[in-house]
């Protein structure tokens, strides 16, 4: 396995080296902090302050890191401890994962080992371990098509979110690949930077559809002596969505669906579709079409509601600390870039081309188990105990998922 680090290291040096190499520098990059994972070491050195880009990429030649950081936040001492950086703001962002997304495929192709007992078991690698209760695990993840299309979605839900509903242009909202399972939001908005903890967690459970309230209180009942509640939607935010939402899934919906939403009469919806869409929906008479009430409206509109909320790692929006990793340097678990593209791209944006940092020469390795995957162009695999030329990009990628060697 030594020979197989050395080999990666070596590529990750000629990629930091390497004159051409363009790694942006960020807003007001002098206040920011920095850190890197030292390759061979294993460890990780913060509390770094640099003037210049230039600076900092002769720093990345010399020391060759497997992952490199800067802070979310702005201080007036970035290199100094915690508690004496002086911290001025940080911007708004947003980590969007395929390892917080259930999908079919993560039951195929990833792994969970308890660090404790070695209870091992496929698929989204849990909180505590089922039989020790330990909290540290050994994973093996691999980024396939259906996990960045997931991911994907959610970043075009948030997106929708910030320009639709929190009023930001797409020109405002810097997006990036994260280099390896998922996507990367950015406002860096000079209005948003003093935010403090709680004032984002308000922005996560709304773009989450945490709390909303689908009830309004009307008036006092004279023999209870308390308000009734009756289901109500206005026209703005999550309401408009849900509402929008309600009426595609009544338009389209077939009885299958309606079942596995939980509407129990299926009948009336199918054959009252455009009356109910019009009259309850459109018009607000939410009691209009008899036989239609409050439970169903609470169904459609918890299924919108799970549809349509954006699966983000809200630990990281919330942080105002947070470091995350720096546009146009390598992840350490793919060697792929962390690539910035105009949100309006998000879309056509290919991850597995446009974040290639290795394009030339081949190698010779030993490939344990891979699943057919596509990179630079090509579709290789599926392998399974057999020794491969490989491109190197395909080569350094397996060698960071601990699923290749290089072949003596």
């Amino acid at each position: 396995m030594e020979a197989s680090r050395d080999f990666v290291y070596q590529k990750f040096c000629e990629y930091y080296r390497d004159p051409s190499t363009v790694i942006p520098a960020p807003v007001l990059l002098g206040q920011r902090e920095f850190a890197y994972l030292l390759f061979k070491e294993r460890f990780m050195v913060r509390h770094k302050r640099f003037d210049g880009i230039s600076n900092l990429k002769s720093v990345l030649s010399e020391t060759v890191p497997s992952d490199v950081y800067h802070s979310c936040a702005y201080y007036e001492n970035p290199d100094f401890d915690m508690d004496k950086k002086g911290w001025l703001g940080a911007d708004l962002v947003f980590d969007i994962d395929a390892d917080h997304i259930p999908t079919s495929c993560n039951k195929i192709h990833d792994e969970f080992t308890c660090s404790k007992c070695g209870f091992s078991g496929r698929g989204i690698t849990p909180e505590t371990c089922p039989a020790c209760e330990g909290t540290k695990f050994e994973t093996k993840i691999w980024p396939c098509e259906l996990c960045i299309k997931s991911a994907r979605e959610e970043t075009a839900k948030l997106i929708d979110m910030l320009e639709n509903d929190f009023g930001f242009s797409l020109d405002e909202l810097h997006v990036f690949f994260s280099g390896h399972r998922g996507y990367h939001v950015h406002v860096e908005d000079e209005a948003l930077r003093s935010l403090d903890a709680m004032a984002r967690k308000e922005i996560v459970d709304y773009v989450t559809g945490l709390g909303l309230r689908l009830f309004e209180k009307e008036r006092v009942n004279a023999k209870t002596k308390k308000a009734n509640e009756k289901f109500r939607l206005h026209n703005f935010g999550w309401y408009r969505r849900l509402k929008l939402g309600m009426k595609n899934i009544i338009a389209n919906g077939t009885e299958e669906d309606f079942k596995r939403i939980g509407v129990k009469d299926t009948g009336l919806l199918l054959e009252k579709r455009q009356a109910i869409i019009d009259r309850c929906i459109d018009d607000g008479l939410w009691g209009g079409v008899f036989g239609i009430g409050d439970g169903t409206w609470m169904k459609l509109a918890l299924y919108v509601k799970n549809l349509q909320a954006a699966k983000i790692d809200t630990v990281v929006t919330t942080d105002v600390h947070r470091l995350i990793r720096m546009n146009g340097t390598l992840h350490g678990k793919t060697g792929l870039k962390k690539t910035e593209f105009p949100a309006k791209n998000l879309q056509d944006f290919d991850p597995f081309t446009g974040a290639v940092a290795f394009k030339k020469g081949e190698v010779k390795v030993l490939v344990s188990d891979v699943p057919e995957f596509r990179l630079g162009g090509e579709t290789l695999g599926p392998y399974k105990n057999e020794t491969k030329e490989l491109p190197v990009a395909a080569a350094v990628m397996l060698i960071c998922k601990g699923r290749a060697k290089v072949a003596n």
